[in-house]
C-alpha cells in the first residue's frame, strides 16, 4: 500500500513537469512579427483588431473634425447668402429710385407735346420746356437718307405715343417707339427729347449700357439742346453704376463748368463734394 502511494505522489509531481516541457519557447530575439510584445489585437475589440481599421477613439475624432468641417462650410454659406441679400436689396432701391425719379420727370414733361415743332438741334433752335418739348419755330434740316422728310404733325403724334408709353411704365415698348423715331427723324424738332428719353427709358429697364449710349448721343448729336446738362448728369450716374469711377468726375466737372446754373450743375456739384 506505502509503495502505491509514493508512485502516485511521484506521478503528482512529474505532471507539471511534463507540461511546461510541452509549453512553447518564445524567442524575442527572433525578428518575427509573431513575437512582438504586445501580441497583435491587444487592448482592441474584436470587432477592430487585426483588421486596419480605426480604434474608436480615433472614429470619433474623424467625426468631430467632419462636423467642425460642415460647421465652417454652412457658416462661409451664410456669409454669401448675406453678401447677395445685400445686393439684391440695393438694386431694388436703385431700382425703386429710378421708377420714382422718372415718375417725377414724366409729371413735369406729360403736357410738354402740345407746343409747335421745331428743330431743337439747331444753334438758333428755341428753348425747351419742362416735357422737353420746343417752344420756338427754327429752320429743319435737310432730311438724310433713308429718313422721311420733315412733318410736323406726324412727328408730334409719332412722339406723344412713345412717351405714353413711358406713363404706361411700358418701357421695352417706349425703347422701341424712341428708337424708331430717331432712326425716321433723327433732324426733328423732337429729336433731342427723344434721345434723352431713349436714355431714361433704358435706365428705368437696368440697360446702363443702352442707356449710357443714348445719354451720350444727346450732347454729341444735339450739343445746343438744353437736355444735355441734365443727359450730360445721367450719363456721369450710368458710370458710376457701371464702376468706371474715373471717367465720372471729369463728366460732372464738365456740367459744372459748361452748364452753370442749371439743376444738373447744382446736383453735379453735390455729387463731386461726395466723391
Amino acid at each position: 500500500m506505502r509503495t502505491c502511494r509514493r508512485a502516485l505522489t511521484v506521478l503528482a509531481l512529474a505532471l507539471p513537469l511534463s507540461a511546461l516541457g510541452a509549453a512553447p519557447v518564445v524567442d524575442n530575439n527572433s525578428g518575427s512579427g509573431s513575437s512582438s510584445y504586445p501580441p497583435a489585437g491587444y487592448g482592441t475589440s474584436g470587432a477592430y483588431a487585426g483588421g486596419g481599421v480605426t480604434a474608436p477613439a480615433s472614429a470619433q475624432g474623424q467625426l468631430f473634425m467632419q462636423l467642425q468641417q460642415m460647421q465652417d462650410e454652412i457658416a462661409r454659406l451664410r456669409g454669401v447668402v448675406e453678401v447677395q441679400q445685400n445686393d439684391i436689396q440695393r438694386m431694388k432701391q436703385e431700382a425703386l429710385e429710378r421708377y420714382q425719379e422718372l415718375d417725377k420727370r414724366i409729371a413735369s414733361g406729360a403736357s410738354g407735346a402740345a407746343a409747335p415743332a421745331t428743330n431743337n438741334s439747331q444753334p438758333a433752335g428755341g428753348a425747351i420746356d419742362a416735357g422737353g418739348t420746343p417752344s420756338a419755330p427754327a429752320a429743319q434740316q435737310a432730311p438724310a437718307a433713308g429718313t422721311e422728310p420733315p412733318d410736323p404733325a406726324k412727328e408730334k403724334l409719332y412722339y406723344e405715343a412713345a412717351f405714353d408709353l413711358i406713363k404706361a411704365k411700358d418701357f421695352d415698348k417706349a425703347s422701341q417707339a424712341f428708337t424708331a423715331f430717331l432712326r425716321k427723324y433723327p433732324n426733328s424738332s423732337y429729336a433731342g427729347n427723344a434721345q434723352y428719353w431713349l436714355g431714361e427709358v433704358n435706365l428705368a429697364k437696368g440697360d446702363l449700357q443702352g442707356a449710357g449710349q443714348a445719354f451720350a448721343k444727346v450732347s454729341q448729336q444735339y450739343p445746343k439742346h438744353a437736355k444735355v446738362p441734365d443727359s450730360l448728369y445721367k450719363l456721369a450716374d450710368v458710370e458710376r453704376r457701371l464702376g468706371h469711377t474715373d471717367k465720372v468726375k471729369g463728366i460732372l466737372q464738365q456740367v459744372v463748368a459748361q452748364y452753370p446754373g442749371t439743376s444738373a450743375a447744382q446736383l453735379a456739384q453735390r455729387d463731386l463734394q461726395r466723391l
